[in-house]
């Protein structure tokens, strides 16, 4: 047989893990690289990766490397390749495309086309009939990989991913796909445990994946043999009889190893979810192997008679049950049953936020670092032992602002009286800084500095009209907060503590914190009642949209004579991003006759500025319904003429399917202020302003009107914009004069960009 150049893609992460497992199925020819390892082989040992491997998504065979300068290049390189020699003119091919720092092509839709025109072309002079497009199941699906100019043509010998291994219900979205599953079993050594006998439990096991995969492994269980589908199957260089052996002896495998499995059990408090797992238990053909049923996570325990062996788990990582606190108890309550009835095993869960994994009160072992898709997560290792066992922190940031905040409410604090509030597990002694004792003299700093910045702001405030402005930012290191005004039908002031380091003392931090709350209502004259408190982590997502409470009380406040609504309790931001007050004012100022669209349009602020400065009309467009209709509100609090478009949709494909419309819409102004990162489950893909922003701004412009201008602004603190591959734009860097004066001190908050055509 001849030997070919192949490449297995995997998700990120997991090259290590597939690289043992081609050395296993005995490649040696074996290079690692990002996403994916490169080996050479036959077509058999190309086959047998395709049935046999548990961690790859596809196999590659390489066709042929050329360079790729302009788009010609690509049609010229395809068409290099005798298509005959793979597929007849009736039948069907399906093309994916991906590019990669190439300054020939950057749409990735577009080079898909031009391989397709390459192959249809060469068949059609050829045979004067060409094949047709499948993309479901082709009979054969050409990959094209293009960096720099450097183009790569493949066969993708799987046809669909790897991960679907045939016993899985179509209709039902997975919460972790099958090759990390089977990933998070080889890492934590369920091969030996499973060769000792050792039974597994999966204690929240949804719709049984990693029950499934676990079997898989234990059995001898190819991955591939359920699958009725791979992308050599339609190949005209298919060799039947090797697949056909190559099946045959997985057959024989997988009955021998059948008969040597362990005890495989899973729970899970859902009944529906139970009986999903049994279907696909059922699909693998795997009933009266592994068993299911229905119990809460409080009643997980092992029976008297199953051997010691593994706990595996994917356990919420917040996002499923929406509320972070009960989150927590969760895995407060799951540590607490571990150490009650799992002594002596070994556990092993996959989680985003490792601070969940101090709640279950059990040391690890060095975490793996792992992705669940885009999410980056963390298996963790657990040995339960007496030795393992700790005391918990208390580190959950909402009961911290309750506490702390009590000292706003407390009667006594407010008459000076000495108060005793427990924060953080300490009894802490707070009065405010008019009382004789027991005063914190950085407190009283604290206060000192607070009183001078708002005589300074407020009085600037007051000469520009300006109703909502900072006036403290960090400017004491150890009173790290961020202290703003709101003035309404009363005065609010929103305080937001960012997030200690992990060096400082939880105790003491909350002190601080503390103490400070006491100074604010003395300093400023308000209530403490006004005074709401968040606590800002620092962001892996679009955080600052996520609901924090249900409260739904919303006050109205006035900018540049607008009316806006914002909100102190439910979210980490009020609704109102007061640092881009410079560049609303702006786009109110030069709104007038205009066509304006607002992207990525949070609540609506900016669309109300330019509707109130005299807007034709306004498209705001943003994924959240919530948002969406509170900019609807926001409009409806102001009077003015044009015609307001409210869009709920995933901003990144709606702007993008614009983009390509052929009949395009116009804009004479356009704001464009993208989250610096998301991978919200509403969206396809993740979003990186980093990476993502020349095509964004591409698309945004490609909307743009004769004249029209394209105000772009990102928070992203290193953020560079790639002026390279954005150099048929006119682009000047504006960031310093949409600064306002009470954010000066914090220069980097945000940078933006004055773009035209």
């Amino acid at each position: 047989m001849s030997t070919f150049q192949l490449f297995a893609t995997t998700p990120k992460a997991m090259e290590t893990i597939l690289t043992d497992e081609l050395r296993s199925l005995g490649i040696h020819s074996i290079k690692a690289t990002m996403a994916g390892v490169a080996f050479e082989g036959d077509l058999e040992t190309a086959y047998r990766v395709c049935l046999w491997s548990r961690t790859a998504n596809r196999v590659l065979l390489v066709l042929s490397s050329f360079e790729v300068k302009t788009q010609e290049d690509l049609y010229k390189g395809i068409q290099q390749i005798n298509w005959f020699e793979h597929i007849n003119p009736e039948d069907t091919f399906a093309v994916s495309f991906s590019a990669k720092n190439s300054q020939a092509i950057n749409n990735t839709h577009f080079g898909a086309l031009k391989v397709k025109d390459a192959i249809v072309d060469q068949m059609r002079d050829k045979f004067q009939k060409r094949p047709s497009i499948d993309t479901e199941r082709p009979n054969i699906r050409i990959n094209v990989y293009l960096q720099g100019e450097q183009a790569q043509l493949s066969l993708d010998l799987s046809g669909e991913s790897l991960h679907r291994r045939g016993y899985r219900d179509v209709n039902i979205r997975a919460p972790m796909k099958e090759n990390l599953a089977a990933a998070m079993l080889l890492r934590c050594g369920w091969v030996d445990i499973a060769k000792q006998q050792g039974s597994l439990i999966d204690p929240m096991c949804g719709s049984g994946t990693l029950l499934l995969e676990a079997a898989m492994i234990a059995a001898d269980y190819a991955p591939g043999l359920l699958r009725d589908y791979f992308g050599f199957i339609g190949w005209k260089k298919h060799d039947a009889e090797c697949w056909k052996k190559l099946r045959m002896d997985a057959l024989q495998r997988r009955k021998i190893g059948l008969e040597k499995l362990p005890i495989i059990v899973g729970f899970d408090q859902n009944k529906q979810t139970v009986n999903t797992a049994l279907v696909h238990v059922a699909n693998a053909g795997l009933q009266n192997k592994i068993h299911v049923e229905r119990r809460d996570i409080a009643d997980a325990r092992p029976a008297e008679s199953w051997k010691i062996g593994l706990l595996i788990c994917n356990p919420p990582y917040g996002e499923r049950l929406g509320d972070e606190q009960e989150t927590a108890e969760l895995y407060k309550k799951f540590g607490e049953v571990l150490k009650a009835h799992f002594i002596g095993w070994k556990v092993a869960m996959i989680i985003s936020n490792p601070e969940l994994g101090f709640r279950l009160g059990i040391r690890s072992q060095k975490p793996i670092t792992l992705f669940n898709g885009a999410l980056e997560c963390k298996l963790l290792r657990l040995n339960i032992e007496d030795s393992s066992f700790f005391i918990p922190k208390a580190r959950n940031q909402e009961e911290r602002v309750a506490n702390v905040l009590a000292i706003n409410t407390s009667k006594q604090a407010e008459e000076g009286i000495n108060a005793k509030l427990e924060v953080g597990g300490a009894e802490v002694s707070l009065e405010p800084s008019g009382t004789k004792e027991n005063v914190n003299v950085g407190a009283v700093d604290f206060a000192n500095r607070l009183k001078k910045n708002f005589k300074k702001m407020s009085k600037w405030a007051k000469q520009n009209a300006i109703t909502c402005y900072r006036i403290y930012d960090a400017d004491l290191p150890e009173y790290a907060v961020a202290v703003d005004v709101y003035e309404g039908e009363q005065t609010w002031i929103n305080v937001q503590e960012y997030e200690p380091p992990k060096t400082i003392d939880q105790h003491k931090a909350d002190q601080r914190l503390a103490g400070l709350l006491a100074e604010i209502p003395q300093v400023l004259n308000v209530n403490s009642a006004q005074i709401s408190l968040k606590i800002r982590k620092k962001q892996r997502s679009t955080d600052q949209y996520e609901k924090h409470d249900e409260q739904g009380r919303f006050h109205c406040v006035e900018e540049g004579g607008c009316q806006l609504l914002v909100n102190f309790e439910d979210y980490l931001d009020t609704g109102l991003f007061l640092d881009h007050r410079p560049i609303r004012l702006e786009i109110q100022r030069l709104a007038k006759g205009k066509r304006f669209l607002n992207l990525f349009a949070y609540t609506g602020s900016a669309t109300v500025h330019a509707a109130m400065g005299g807007a034709s009309s306004t498209t705001t467009v943003d994924m959240s319904n919530t948002y969406i209709e509170w900019a609807k509100k926001n409009m409806a609090l102001n009077k003015n003429a044009g015609e307001h478009e409210f869009i709920q949709a995933d901003c990144l494909e709606w702007l993008s399917n614009e983009a390509n419309e052929i009949k395009k819409r116009q804009y004479d102004l356009i704001f464009l202020d993208p989250p610096t990162f998301s991978n919200s489950k509403r969206m396809d893909d993740v979003f990186d302003i980093q990476n993502d922003h020349v095509q964004l701004i591409k698309n945004a412009t490609a909307l743009l009107a004769n004249q029209g201008i394209l105000f772009f602004s990102t928070n992203f603190r290193r953020f560079k914009l790639n002026l390279l591959e954005l150099s048929e734009l006119s682009i000047e860097d504006i960031s310093a004069s949409t600064i306002p004066e009470d954010f000066s001190r914090n220069p980097k908050i945000h940078y933006c960009w004055k773009i035209s055509k």
